[in-house]
């Protein structure tokens, strides 16, 4: 075991001190210094994040001195979310199609939704979802529809369907770019993404509704990107005009009813 090996190479590789490095970590820098200096043992909890943060396998975490490494071989470990990230790892799709052998938009409707991490790639799990067709997609690109539940993203209302592309390099996703993001600590979830992977390795996100926070998602932690491009919905958006735009709308309808009804006279 090199745990407090480890922490210490770390650390100094970042040129941080102990009580920065506590910090991040969530502790207070005498429980960290413990650890590097082997008077305590971190919980698997702690060193799950740390491999997680580090982008370093946690066995080699554990069982490998970093410090007696080629520098050639970490920079690969800690280089491997990229691959993952850009799509050149395999990411496995599994898609349904019809006689004619044309992919169909899968619909996850809210019932199954929530076993959707762990049969998104299981075949006998996307075959018993009901699916739809939308004549103004393309064909040459993969869509599903996910369900939306709360009112983070008005005008898309809870109850409402969003229609996503499969997104393959997350590296070339756009900033303010509203998807759905298949994450396994929350599942399905619709938001706007500001794509901080190659600063940070992280997805923040976002939604339209003040009321709700953003929130980060390590790039370790996301499973599936889908680039909104319509969505499905039983209800009108509200939409909320000022007395100034109400006026005007009213006037101009006024003004076309007064034109129908002179030419109705002639």
């Amino acid at each position: 075991m090199h745990i407090a090996q480890n922490l210490k190479f770390l650390r100094k590789r970042k040129g941080k001190s102990q009580e920065e490095m506590a910090q991040a970590l969530g502790l207070n820098r005498s429980t960290y210094s413990g650890y590097e200096n082997e008077v305590a043992q971190p919980s698997l909890e702690l060193l799950l994040q740390l491999a997680q943060s580090e982008q370093i396998p946690l066995e080699v975490l554990l069982s490998k001195p970093l410090d007696k490494l080629p520098a050639v071989e970490l920079d690969a470990f800690q280089g491997a979310w990229r691959g993952e990230a850009s799509g050149q790892h395999l990411r496995v799709l599994t898609t349904v199609v019809n006689a004619q052998n044309e992919e169909e938009i899968e619909l996850i409707s809210e019932k199954v939704s929530a076993g959707y991490t762990s049969g998104y790639a299981d075949p006998n799990y996307l075959q018993e979802l009901p699916t739809l067709r939308l004549p103004f997609l393309s064909k040459d690109r993969k869509y599903r529809a996910f369900p939306i539940a709360g009112d983070s993203m008005p005008p898309v209302v809870h109850g409402s369907y969003v229609v996503g592309e499969f997104v393959q390099d997350w590296l070339r996703l756009p900033s303010n770019t509203p998807c759905v993001v298949v994450t396994k600590e929350d599942g399905i979830v619709f938001k706007y993404v500001q794509n901080l992977l190659q600063e940070q390795q992280i997805l923040r996100l976002s939604s339209t509704n003040p009321l709700y926070a953003p929130f980060e998602v390590p790039v370790s932690e996301v499973l599936e990107v889908w680039r909104f491009v319509s969505y499905i919905s039983r209800e009108l958006p509200d939409i909320q005009l000022d007395h100034a735009a109400l006026g005007s709308q009213i006037r101009a309808m006024q003004a076309d009813l007064q034109t129908a009804l002179r030419s109705h006279n002639k």
